[in-house]
């Protein structure tokens, strides 16, 4: 079957608050997998739970912890889903991890939220309504100004409908999860599944997973970390079995191809080709306001994104140090590559302090200015005009975005179209009549030849048309052909007339003059040669020899050999032991110039 939609929304709040108890309620599935939780009552991993809402839609949940010193579960939960569910409980009020939390999901660019404020049948009136001031003040310049806090407490049963009410709402604003084409789905937990093999979760965003469909997952396994494929055997929403997995959907995946030990939380599924990984990328950085110190390239960092953690090192853009409030831009260095696009949401924290530097989002994913000159930002145009010429299909890996290409195969600045069309300009300008084989110019060269005005291709060569209108001049061999013409069965060596080998090869190549056996004869004198055979085959139809062609054109015989040679080539005769008949082609040539050939009578 296909499923309906499910939308994804992760908890948030501080330790102790009552997420896992809310989604228990919600859902009738208790998130805490292990028993260690259950036992301490604290969420230390992920947990998934769903549940129906009135509306028929499905809602999946994805439960974090609370305790800063597992903030690292908490960012891999939150990483690839969209909305929330902010969890204070009215008798402790708005706490440390409150806020931490608070600013990690505005670093992600997670906007929509419902606030459950916890535990009210534990506090009086008062307690409740300064709780309530409490958090809506900490959220006023938030994101989260205007969302709806509602008063629960689950033990007691209260507020459950209100709750429920107010996620429909969030739902409805949300709208359909985008599909952009370009799956991803951020892994976030993987086991073997007895009778199975390999199964993976994740929160799926950007575009559908079919059954069947070949999929890769970066960064791979070490040391190469190469992309590892894998196709999908089966696919399961909230236990159905399905046939296409929509974005927004906890999905889980049977896997064919990895084994277990080659998959972990941080890698992503996605469809070949349809993203750039890249280890070095610029982004922009938001320094958040509470932080007690600058912000330089010193410092243990840790880079989350999606589901992944990585250690990075960081290099500023523009600027030495950033203090705390200010937004600039950096370059982030990782271990690994990861399948990231422009627009993407990262957090930075540093580990030796143990808290959340900042964040922001992706700029460029493949950066080719040297950081000094970085000035990143996410315009496709930079990107372009950065790279002057870039292909079509890897433009949209790297932007995220389609655009056509307007040179050949490449989506090319216009500037850079130029600045290469002036210096093939010139290069087909210096070449003069010999022109520049096409064999020698790349792939952008030949794409902008064909809207060079004033050039021409000819018989696998680009020149000027002045060139090629005038190009024997331009060669500077008009004394060797006429010396040719002059002499056309005892032809002058090339070089003792002053012709380059270049120069030669062209008019090989034009067709003027005829190369065989280390002679170079002109164009009327193997015309002139097949006459002559012709004439001779009249009278001896059985086949001529070397002498007697040697005889009737009045040459030696170091000169008839290659004009027979050249003759048999051109399939003007052929060779029938030591005498020659005629060929397929000898009345053609013999007539090409009906000029009497020398020493025929």
């Amino acid at each position: 079957m296909t499923g309906a939609t499910t939308h994804t929304v992760a908890t948030a709040g501080h330790v102790d608050h009552g997420k896992s108890t809310l989604v228990r309620a919600l859902t009738g599935t208790d998130p805490d997998r292990f028993a260690e939780e259950r036992e301490r009552g604290m969420t230390i991993d992920l947990g998934f739970a769903f549940c129906s809402l009135s509306s028929g839609r499905r809602v999946g949940f994805v439960d974090v912890p609370g305790h800063v010193r597992f903030i690292k579960n908490m960012l891999a939960g939150v990483g690839a889903v969209g909305s929330c569910l902010f969890v204070v409980a009215a008798d402790d009020g708005w706490m440390p991890q409150s806020e931490e939390h608070l600013r990690i999901l505005e670093l992600l660019g997670i906007s929509e939220a419902v606030v459950a404020l916890t535990k009210v049948a534990a506090v009086d009136d008062a307690r409740r309504a300064e709780a309530r001031a409490q958090v809506a003040h900490h959220l006023a310049t938030s994101p989260f100004s205007s969302a709806e806090i509602v008063e629960v407490d689950a033990p007691a049963g209260i507020g459950l409908d209100g709750l429920t009410g107010a996620l429909e709402r969030l739902l409805d604003r949300l709208g359909p999860p985008a599909d952009s084409g370009r799956t991803r789905l951020w892994l976030d937990r993987v086991f073997a599944a007895k009778g199975a093999g390999t199964v993976v979760t994740g929160s799926l965003a950007g575009g559908a997973i079919h059954l069947g469909d070949e999929l890769c997952a970066v960064p791979g396994a070490p040391p190469s970390f190469r992309p590892l494929a894998a196709r999908v055997r089966a696919i399961q929403t909230d236990g159905a079995a399905l046939q296409v997995a929509a974005p927004g959907s906890r999905v889980a995946l049977n896997l064919v191809g990895p084994e277990r030990r080659q998959l972990a939380r941080g890698q992503a599924l996605v469809h070949p080709g349809r993203y750039e990984p890249s280890a070095t990328f610029d982004v922009s950085l938001q320094v958040l306001a509470a932080l007690g110190h600058d912000v330089a390239r010193r410092g243990a960092y840790q880079f989350h994104a999606g589901s992944a953690q990585l250690p990075a090192s960081l290099r500023l853009l523009g600027a030495s140090a950033l203090s705390p409030g200010e937004l600039g831009a950096a370059r982030i260095h990782l271990p690994v590559p990861l399948p990231l696009l422009p627009g993407d949401r990262y957090v930075l924290r540093e580990s030796g302090r143990g808290e959340t530097v900042g964040g922001g989002e992706v700029l460029d994913v493949d950066p080719v200015l040297p950081a000094a000159r970085a000035r990143p930002d996410r315009s496709i145009e930079r990107v372009v005009r950065e790279r002057g010429f870039v292909d079509a299909a890897r433009l949209e890996r790297l932007t995220g975005e389609r655009r056509p290409a307007n040179l050949g195969r490449f989506v090319a600045d216009e500037a850079a179209i130029a600045q290469l069309a002036s210096r093939l300009s010139e290069r087909l300008a210096a070449a003069g009549g010999l022109g520049v084989e096409l064999s020698a110019l790349d792939e952008r060269e030949r794409a902008v030849l064909e809207r060079l005005e004033g050039a021409v291709v000819d018989k696998g060569k680009a020149m000027t048309r002045a060139a090629a209108d005038d190009g024997i001049a331009e060669l500077g061999v008009g004394p060797y052909l006429e010396a040719l013409r002059a002499a056309p069965f005892s032809p002058p060596e090339p070089r003792a007339e002053g012709v380059s080998d270049a120069a030669l090869r062209e008019l090989v190549r034009r067709g003027l003059v005829v190369a065989s056996d280390g002679c170079w004869f002109s164009k009327d004198a193997i015309c002139k040669a097949a006459a002559a055979v012709r004439s001779l085959l009249e009278d001896a139809p059985e086949g001529v020899t070397v002498s007697a062609v040697r005889e009737a054109l009045g040459t030696s015989r170091k000169y008839a050999l290659p004009l027979l040679a050249a003759l048999d080539g051109l399939g003007a005769t052929r060779r029938r032991e030591d005498r020659r008949v005629a060929g397929s082609r000898l009345d053609e040539l013999a007539g090409a110039k009906p000029v009497e050939p020398q020493g025929v009578q």
